[in-house]
């Protein structure tokens, strides 16, 4: 045993094919035992330490996973990774409620050969997008390639840029938003600013402005849920459409009878919450050069653009 290596490193180690987020949650969930005892992700070993550890790994028997011939907008593919513009409504791998029709049911019936490192149910998934928001994501073909990249976004050298349209005039051009965001207690589908949560941080820049709404640019350095939207939310300016962090329909109340039909019709127009993951930028896994890959704006964010930006109620 190699003294004073941390736990997590030490199996990242031995299981090279495993992402460090895996094998850190498995710590943590208790599958990782040091000298019959749970030990942090951080723990420093010892000469002679006893590891005891399982991984769970899905009953390939008792998952299925549906092939779905879907159309896919692939912006970059080589042997190693794809980069695809994921449309908005398109939940990323199956889950509660919808088993099938999802990108990663699409990814195995357009190719062979796909990371399984995160199981059976999220072939070639690095991380994910709200179903609502478009938008470049990152797939791998090789668990090499998965794990390089995962390793990324667990050191948070990967860039990631989004765009969004936003109620209200930002006070600020720019700044870095922040706060530990937990999952609200009074309704676990959302998030929240909470001492509870985990730490975060968002750099933002106003693009373009006026009294009623405004676009913006996120530069989120930590990847928590729904970080973007809760961070909007916190400033008192929600993303416009999206209801559960009060950027829906209801916003609307308040203004004048005839700005505020033109703020409704805006919003039925759009029908999802105005986030587009706009460009990322990482170091291929295998190449090691560095890789930049932007995503057009879907049709329904360019018609909101168009929508909010000269609105003068």
């Amino acid at each position: 045993m190699e003294e004073s290596i941390r736990l997590d490193k030490y199996l990242a180690t031995l299981f090279p094919e495993l992402s460090r987020t895996r094998i850190k949650n498995s710590i943590k969930s208790g599958n990782v035992l040091v000298n019959n005892s749970s030990a942090k992700p951080s723990y420093l070993l010892c000469v002679n330490d006893e590891i005891k550890f399982e991984f769970i790994v899905e009953n390939e028997q008792q998952v299925h996973m549906e092939s779905v011939e879907m159309e896919l907008n692939i912006l970059y593919e080589d042997n190693d990774i794809i980069c695809i513009n994921k449309p908005p409504g398109l939940v990323v791998h199956p889950g509660a409620g919808n088993h099938t029709n999802t990108l990663a049911n699409g990814l195995i019936h357009h190719f062979d050969s796909l990371s399984n490192v995160n199981g059976i149910t999220r072939p070639g998934i690095v991380h994910r997008l709200d179903k609502n928001t478009s938008g470049v994501i990152l797939i791998a073909k090789s668990n090499l390639a998965h794990h390089h990249l995962a390793n990324q976004f667990q050191d948070r050298t990967i860039q990631k840029i989004y765009q969004a349209v936003t109620w209200g005039e930002w006070k600020e051009s720019e700044g870095i938003l922040d706060g530990n965001i937990a999952r609200k207690k009074s309704d676990p589908t959302t998030y929240t600013i909470s001492k509870e949560g985990r730490s975060s941080e968002t750099k933002y820049i106003v693009t373009h402005k006026n009294r009623y709404f405004s676009q913006l640019t996120f530069m989120p350095k930590t990847g928590r849920t729904h970080q973007i939207r809760v961070h909007s939310a916190e400033e008192n300016h929600p993303i416009v459409c999206d209801d559960p962090y009060g950027g829906g329909i209801n916003r609307a109340k308040g203004f004048l009878p005839e700005v505020a039909l033109k703020m409704k019709k805006i919003i039925k127009n759009m029908g999802r919450h105005a986030l587009h993951a706009e460009q990322i930028m990482f170091q291929h896994p295998t190449g090691k050069n560095q890789i930049n890959i932007i995503a057009p704006y879907p049709t329904d964010f360019v018609n909101l653009v168009d929508s909010v930006r000269d609105f003068d109620g």
